[in-house]
This record gives structure tokens, C-alpha cells and sequence, in this order.
């Protein structure tokens, strides 16, 4: 015997075999021999035309097809579901009084500056610092047919003179070294320099008076350090020399404790097979890299801003300071590479 049932949505039949026992229901007009499998993926075919539908009336697409081939559209148009909101941070009075300026000396590093900027961003604003990112671009520029070699202390000294009076203390930001431990403490260092990538945490220096990749100053602490030699043409020892400085102002220098993620508390972004270091010590530079420079310093850097300019890198605000350093052949003959 064949009985009929009616549905909302389809007709649906069954069968009783010779035992009176009922078969499966199953939509009329499939094939008897309908698997279960067959049904699932119509199910599947028929959620995902619904969202397409769905997508595409919400957002106008639909309306505008219709309007198109002379058809009315009524009521009003349905608004998208709304879509969530990209991560986004401003800061508030309520994270402190301070502010700090990450000073990041660069140049032509831009795959890793892509990375560095929303990351620190994001980093920072977790914690609740008000900061600014200055991104200190020094501008490659020829003089009498040679080039300037970077001068990392030199474009932190210029950066430190550039940023806003809103920052009351600096962080010397190396941009291939990104923080992952969210118990890394930014916060305002008052009572002396705090050295942040410390040589139990970087990745690579971990000699007891290294200061460099990440350091936190009061911009009073660093006036009275006299800021950083500008005499360090190319890679390396301009932080040798600030330890002294720092030393020498009487200062005492404090590091991370309680971190237990020990080398890889950092993201080290630096391939060296890619991209390699002016290592080359030229002259006297080999003697002259030992030598505390007594003179010279903030209240001597000579440079010019050639341009600024406010970015967003992925959603994170910055600034863009394009530095010209000026070179004393003189003093330092090493500055250039002819």
C-alpha cells in the first residue's frame, strides 16, 4: 500500500513492504535508489546558494542587476551584517601620564618595517603605553661622488631632537626585534635606563655590558648622557659606547626579571645571508671604535629633515622623518664609501 504525505516544503512518500514495516521516507521524484550521501551534499549546495543570495541582496548587487534591466525594487534596501571591526586602538588619559617615542633608526629595510610597525602597535597599545613610532629614515645622498654609510646613533640623536614634546621618554628600537612576552615592561623607566632586550633574553648578544636592540630612557636621562657618539659610521659599537655614557653619568642600568621565556622572548626578523652588514672598519676606525668620544654627541649631531610624513602601515599609525646626516670628512674619514 502507497500513502502520501503532505509537507510545507515537498511531497514526501512511503512504502510498506510485505511485513508491514514502513521504508525510509524520501522526497518524490528522486530516484528510489537515493543515498544518504546525495542528500547531504544537495543540503550543502542549497546553504551555500542561500548565502550567496543572501550576501548578494544585502549588499546592493541585486538591486542594482534589477535596476539595470528596467525592474523596481521595493522596499528599502537590507543592510549587510555587520562586519567586525578591524583591531584598532586610541589611547586614553586613563593609561598614565607618560608618552614614549619609539625611535627606530632605518633604511631600506621595508620587509621588516611592514611587520614592526602594526606589530608594536598592537604591542604596545595591549599594555596601555601611549606612544608614537617614528620611523628615522636616513636618505641615501652622494657627497663628492660618495656614499654615506648608516649612522644608527647619529639618526636616534636626530630622532630624539625631532619628537613631539607630547613624549616624555624614548625607546632606541631596533626594527628586526619584536617583543612576543607580553610581560616585557615599556612602561616609564623613572629611576634609570631599562634595558628591555636584555643579554639573557636577545636572541644573539649576550655579553654582560651590551645595551643595544631595545633600551628605555627618560628624555632627562638621555640629555645627561649627552645623547649617542655620532662618530660610528656603519655597524656596531655605537652601544659599547653608550654604556660608558651611561655609566659615566652616573646612572644605573635595570633589566627584565621574572621573564621566563629566556632567548626566545623575541622575534630576531634579520637574515644575514640576505642582508649583510657594513662591518668594514676603515682608516682609523679600528682604534677609533674603542675610544669614548668625550665631545660630541646630541649637542653636535649636524643633519637636516629633508621630508616627514604620517603613515598607516596595516592600520598603525607612524611617522616618517627622512634624514640627510651631514659627514665631517675631517673627523671621521670613515663615514663614506667611495
Amino acid at each position: 500500500m502507497i500513502c502520501a504525505r503532505a509537507t510545507a516544503v515537498n511531497l514526501m512518500t512511503c512504502e510498506e513492504d510485505k511485513h508491514g514495516h514502513r521504508s525510509r521516507l524520501i522526497p518524490s521524484g528522486l530516484p528510489r535508489k537515493c543515498s544518504v550521501f546525495h542528500l547531504f551534499v544537495a543540503c550543502l549546495l542549497l546553504g551555500f546558494l542561500s548565502l550567496l543570495w543572501l550576501q548578494l541582496s544585502c549588499s546592493g548587487d541585486v538591486a542594482r542587476a534589477a535596476r539595470g534591466q528596467g525592474q523596481e525594487t521595493p522596499g528599502p534596501s537590507r543592510a549587510c551584517p555587520p562586519e567586525p571591526p578591524p583591531e584598532h586602538w586610541e589611547e586614553d588619559e586613563s593609561w598614565g601620564p607618560h608618552r614614549l617615542a619609539v625611535l627606530v633608526p632605518f633604511r631600506e629595510r621595508f620587509e621588516e618595517l611592514l611587520v614592526f610597525v602594526p606589530h608594536m602597535h598592537r604591542f604596545l597599545s595591549r599594555k596601555k603605553i601611549q606612544h608614537h613610532i617614528y620611523v628615522l629614515n636616513q636618505v641615501d645622498h652622494f657627497s663628492l661622488g660618495a656614499l654615506h654609510r648608516f649612522n644608527r646613533a647619529a639618526l636616534i640623536n636626530a630622532g630624539f631632537l625631532e619628537s613631539s614634546n607630547s613624549t616624555d621618554y624614548i625607546a632606541m628600537h631596533d626594527v628586526d626585534l619584536l617583543p612576543l612576552n607580553e610581560e616585557l615592561d615599556y612602561g616609564f623607566p623613572e629611576t634609570g635606563p631599562f634595558h628591555v632586550a636584555s643579554p639573557e633574553l636577545h636572541p644573539l648578544y649576550h655579553y654582560k655590558t651590551y645595551v643595544g636592540g631595545i633600551l628605555l630612557l627618560s628624555k632627562q636621562h638621555y640629555q645627561l648622557c649627552n645623547g649617542m657618539s655620532n662618530r660610528f659610521w656603519g655597524w656596531g659599537r655605537e652601544d659599547d659606547e653608550f654604556y660608558r655614557r651611561i655609566k659615566g653619568a652616573g646612572l644605573q642600568l635595570f633589566r627584565p626579571s621574572g621573564i621566563t621565556t629566556g632567548y626566545k622572548t623575541f622575534r630576531h626578523l634579520h637574515d644575514p645571508a640576505w642582508r649583510k652588514r657594513d662591518q668594514k672598519r676603515i682608516a682609523a676606525q679600528k682604534q677609533e671604535q674603542f675610544r669614548v668620544d668625550r665631545e660630541g654627541g646630541l649637542s653636535t649631531v649636524k643633519y637636516r629633515v629633508d621630508s616627514r610624513a604620517a603613515l598607516s602601515v596595516g592600520g598603525a599609525p607612524c611617522t616618517v622623518l627622512n634624514i640627510m646626516l651631514d659627514c665631517d670628512k675631517a673627523a671621521t674619514p670613515w663615514c663614506t664609501f667611495s
